[in-house]
């Protein structure tokens, strides 16, 4: 059996992202969304009407990617596509009454995957981790060339 210092860093943070996300999964399936879907909300909460591919750029993620999601979010009922009135290539998305109902659910959900997860850390030692996860991210961000 391993001892905790021969247990590697990278094998522990993804024991962690997994059950982080395995969670985060249990509590937003419960009201209909699924993965990264919370996250496109939010984006949309602070800015209706954009387009697909702006919502791509902001979330990191390709285009096909918005489009799928897109589309089980409107078959859902959390948003709707419209045709940009300047141009009818492009479609713009907007949140529907479902959509912005949800806001508070989410919020809440979010409050408690953050209390479970660091549930006995102190405000402090929250600091700390906050900071040093701020540098791991930074780290792998330089390496693969986007920001952090």
């Amino acid at each position: 059996m391993e001892s905790d210092n021969e247990i590697r860093l990278s094998h522990l943070l993804a024991q962690i992202c997994r059950l982080h996300h395995t969670r985060a999964q249990s509590l937003f399936r419960s009201i209909g969304l699924h993965r990264g879907q919370p996250f496109l909300l939010n984006v949309l909460w602070n800015e209706e009407g954009l387009a697909h591919s702006e919502l791509a750029s902001r979330m990191e993620v390709t285009p096909a990617t918005i489009t799928k999601m897109l589309q089980r979010m409107e078959d859902a009922g959390f948003v709707n596509r419209q045709p940009d009135p300047d141009d009818q290539r492009v479609s713009r998305v907007y949140l529907t009454e479902h959509g912005q109902v949800v806001r508070q659910r989410v919020a809440d959900m979010w409050q408690t995957l953050e209390n479970e997860t660091f549930e006995g850390l102190t405000m402090e030692e929250q600091d700390v981790l906050r900071a040093l996860f701020k540098r791991v991210r930074a780290n792998l961000s330089r390496v693969d060339g986007n920001r952090g």
